[in-house]
């Protein structure tokens, strides 16, 4: 990656793993904390965890469509402000049902799909997928830093310094986000048009309705399983909740070392439906040792270390290949579409998972996840080998933004070029182009005209 690349990516990873980190923070001490609100019943703690996820899956639409149409930073911005005051009003709350709407408005945030778009505007499309692997180290990271280091800030501050801390964070990174993130000029070869215009042919395209479902499947399943895994490595290992990351930890540093390898090989068009299969593959293999020797110290390491394998590898391959993929004029909204099946997968993955838990046992919400795995498979076998497009980088001199944004509109009417990203402050295009009909000759006159 270039400069820019690198650290573009680091400050929107950030953001990113902050919003992860409002959310499971909390996880490990809230059902506690609840139990002295008033109010409060088992189903309403249940809403108070939930809540997130569900204004997360019901916006994230909204706010991809809107980073299209007003720009990715501000839409981002105010998704930020919006999580701040949700953890404000949780921070404060006293009933279980104050605490709910803060946490309702903090998933109102939903700013996953604007901050994926613009990873993609500020990367070039052969580094799109170590951007995103960069993002999805994070946010395991996040998640898993959050789980082991909740219980520690409760015992300094409690809970609602918890919500505190992250109403704080989220103003931090608003100002990070105005301040020091790169701010691009795009232009398509087609004039935006409106949201009614862009869903129906985002939603008949089959490769995106493939990843869609990929993701739904992906978040489905880690969702259910860490429902059952706690008990299976308390019973079967015999460690208390406040030891799990000594599993967590190792296991998942390993499959993201496992990964790299195979993220280099089949980063390319052509091998991507051979990447996708075999992650799946050991999604579905991890989920098979689990549901037959779950209680067996060794094989439930083993099926970790296989599953966070596969699982870190899909969590940097799909988001790129979302990206890659979408119309360009409707990233935001092909984006905003694939976030909101993640978090209907996670909360299917918790409610089925949970009634399956309490109806059959551990080893039936592994064949769950398996079968829904097993569904995912099929559809990536049916795949057609993909043509992905490419990115040129150009120098252009530093220019101001009516400049850039004119620019930018030339390149784009440039036989071959799909997208034109314009870095006014950085001095810098991105060409994404189709190297089969790319005019190079055309866009040195363009460049020498301006």
């Amino acid at each position: 990656m270039t400069g820019l690349e690198r650290r573009s990516v680091g400050l929107l990873a950030a953001i990113y793993a902050l919003r992860m980190a409002g959310l499971f923070l909390i996880f490990p001490v809230f059902s506690l904390y609840a139990e002295g609100l008033t109010g409060q019943t088992p189903v309403l703690i249940g809403l108070a965890l939930g809540a997130y996820g569900l204004t997360q899956a019901l916006l994230q639409l909204p706010y991809g469509v809107a980073s299209d149409y007003l720009g990715r930073k501000p839409v981002i911005a105010a998704g930020l402000l919006v999580f701040a005051v949700g953890s404000a009003l949780a921070a404060v709350s006293t009933s279980i049902w104050g605490v709910i709407l803060g946490r309702a408005l903090q998933g109102a945030g939903a700013i996953a799909a604007a901050v994926m778009a613009l990873v993609a505007d500020l990367t070039r499309e052969e580094q799109r997928t170590k951007a995103m692997a960069v993002i999805g180290v994070t946010i395991g990271g996040s998640m898993l830093l959050s789980l082991i280091i909740g219980p520690v800030l409760n015992g300094m501050i409690g809970v609602p310094g918890i919500f505190w801390l992250t109403c704080v964070l989220a103003l931090a990174a608003t100002v990070v986000l105005v301040v020091a993130v790169p701010s691009p000029v795009r232009a398509e070869p087609r004039a935006f048009e409106s949201p009614m215009a862009q869903f129906p042919r985002i939603l008949r395209d089959p490769q995106l309705l493939r990843l869609d479902a990929g993701i739904f499947f992906l978040h489905m399943t880690i969702t259910a399983m860490f429902l059952v895994l706690p008990h299976a490595i308390v019973n079967h290992m015999g460690l208390a909740a406040a030891e799990h990351w000594k599993v967590y930890l190792p296991v998942m540093a390993a499959g993201v070392v496992t990964m790299v390898p195979f993220l280099i090989l089949g980063g390319r068009g052509e091998r991507m439906r051979a990447l996708l299969s075999g992650a799946v593959a050991l999604l579905i293999l991890a989920q098979v040792l689990f549901y037959f020797r779950y209680d067996s110290p060794f094989w439930l390491i083993a099926g970790l270390w296989i599953f966070f394998s596969g699982f870190n590898l899909l969590e940097a391959t799909l988001p790129s290949l979302i990206s890659r993929l979408a119309p360009a004029e409707s990233k935001g909204a092909a984006i905003g579409v694939y976030s909101t099946a993640q978090f209907l997968g996670a909360f299917v993955g918790g409610a089925a998972g949970g009634w399956i838990h309490g109806a059959a046992g551990i080893g039936a919400v592994f064949l769950f996840a398996a079968i829904g795995l097993g569904l995912w498979f099929m559809l990536v076998l049916t795949m057609p080998a993909l043509h992905l497009l490419s990115t040129r980088a150009i120098e252009i001199g530093r220019r101001d933004p009516a400049q850039a944004q004119k620019l930018a509109r030339k390149l784009t009417a440039v036989t071959g070029v799909a997208e034109a990203i314009v870095l006014a402050e950085e001095g810098i295009a991105y060409l994404k182009v189709d190297s089969r009909s790319f005019d190079e000759q055309a866009v040195r006159k363009v460049l020498t005209s301006a």
